[in-house]
């Protein structure tokens, strides 16, 4: 099991650290993208629907994440830039951009393993 080490708020509204435990996993995995193109993520960072990137719940903003495909080999590293997502079971809304380098886009979701790089 990984451990990191992110910044979160405690009661008094102060930031304090905090350990996040995360570990490789399978679930499904979506893209996102046509309608929060040029959009704010929650990192601040203005999203690219092309860009190697992802969003995830609970990891820390800005990890590393290698995502693989176990029904194809396929694999691509991305970045956690935003939260989400925020459908069903899903574990992952990857940019339009990682997910087609993993899975055809067309099908919407797959499912994906996966660990921090």
């Amino acid at each position: 099991m990984l451990r990191f080490i992110a910044p979160a708020f405690v009661a008094i509204g102060a930031l304090a650290p905090v350990a996040v435990e995360a570990k490789s996993s399978c679930g499904l995995a979506s893209w996102y993208g046509p309608g929060f193109e040029g959009r704010r993520t929650a990192s601040g960072q203005v999203f690219d629907s092309q860009a190697l990137t992802t969003a995830h719940r609970t990891l820390p903003l800005g990890s590393k994440i290698i995502v693989t495909n176990p029904a194809n080999g396929k694999s691509v590293k991305v970045t956690v830039t935003d939260r989400g997502p925020f459908h069903g079971d899903r574990r992952l809304d990857l940019s339009h951009g990682a997910f087609s380098r993993v899975a055809e886009a067309s099908q919407g979701i797959a499912k994906l393993c996966f660990s921090l790089a």
